[in-house]
């Protein structure tokens, strides 16, 4: 099923669709706790999951067998991660071919992180300059597929022009792009900021709020490199110096995310999607902390 109509359906019934973020994993340790969290997870009865792909090849395969796994072991709904950099259009081609052949018609479609050899000089290319471009690109030659594309609350760290980016962004969603899954933030004021700043553009496709749960010091530390820009309010930052360690650090991310899910649900949002860094314990107690005993929930 497309996460469009899957969108569209929750819509008319009044639901609001929550879903997973996976990654592949770098060790067997890894793969085994990932499988453990599906496992679990998959009986909150998602909307849809997603799983990311790694730069310049580096975990593309893995994700390409994880997607598969996934859609054929749980039935679940999969989108799978396609970036611009470091991508060509044949290989593009030979991934969406090999995607469509086991019945997996879902992207999102992404600009992406450079890859370290290109940061280092290397002389890889990409036939993809914007992400609106491999949006295209998808849809000429999968127009059954469905897509999606990023959006920032806290405005594109590559982009300080807030005006220009809201144009980039709707021109993904002119090319073909279904719905706007956001990257992670915590302050919802943001985020409904950006809702009203889409509309204002012309962007009607439905906009999912992008939460990552904090769980240890070092990995708020990580989230903060990774998602370049992203704010920390200092209502979470003490919260934070207050834990002993990192188990009362996880329990205030627990807290904290819940509030923030709160909110977006008495504000009408349009889906949340959980970037879970392959642990159910956030998402499992969140789920609990709302009262719901499955995700896709009425909404208040």
């Amino acid at each position: 099923m497309l996460v469009r109509d899957i969108l569209s359906s929750c819509t008319e019934e009044r639901k609001i669709p929550f879903s997973f973020e996976f990654f592949p994993p770098k060790t067997e340790k890894g793969w085994q706790t990932l499988y453990e969290t599906i496992s679990q997870l998959v009986e909150l009865n998602p909307a849809y999951v997603s799983v990311t792909y790694g730069a310049g090849g580096t975990t593309r395969e893995n994700t390409h067998n994880l997607v598969s796994r996934i859609s054929r072991q749980t039935g679940l709904t999969v989108a799978a991660h396609l970036t611009c950099e470091g991508s060509v259009a044949n290989e593009v081609e030979a991934i969406l071919d090999a995607y469509d052949q086991e019945g997996i018609c879902n992207i999102l479609a992404l600009k992406g992180d450079v890859p370290a050899e290109l940061k280092q000089g290397s002389s890889g290319r990409s036939d993809f300059s914007y992400a609106a471009d491999l949006v295209s690109f998808i849809k000429k030659k999968k127009q059954h597929f469905g897509v999606g594309v990023a959006g920032f609350a806290e405005g594109h760290p590559g982009m300080p022009n807030r005006l220009k980016e809201i144009d980039f962004l709707k021109a993904k969603v002119d090319a073909g792009a279904d719905y706007i899954v956001t990257q992670l933030f915590f302050d919802n004021r943001d985020f409904y900021d950006f809702r009203e700043r889409c509309e204002m553009a012309g962007i009607k496709v439905p906009i999912i709020a992008g939460i990552m749960p904090v769980s240890t010091r070092a990995g708020m530390a990580r989230m903060a490199d990774l998602a370049a820009g992203v704010r920390f309010p200092v209502r979470l930052l003490k919260s934070i110096a207050r834990a002993d360690d990192d188990e009362g650090v996880t329990k205030v991310g627990i807290q904290y995310a819940t509030e923030q899910i709160s909110d977006l649900l008495n504000y009408k949002v349009a889906g949340v999607h959980l970037y879970t860094l392959n642990n159910s314990r956030s998402s499992l107690e969140i789920c609990h902390n709302l009262g719901l005993a499955k995700f896709s929930v009425k909404s208040v």
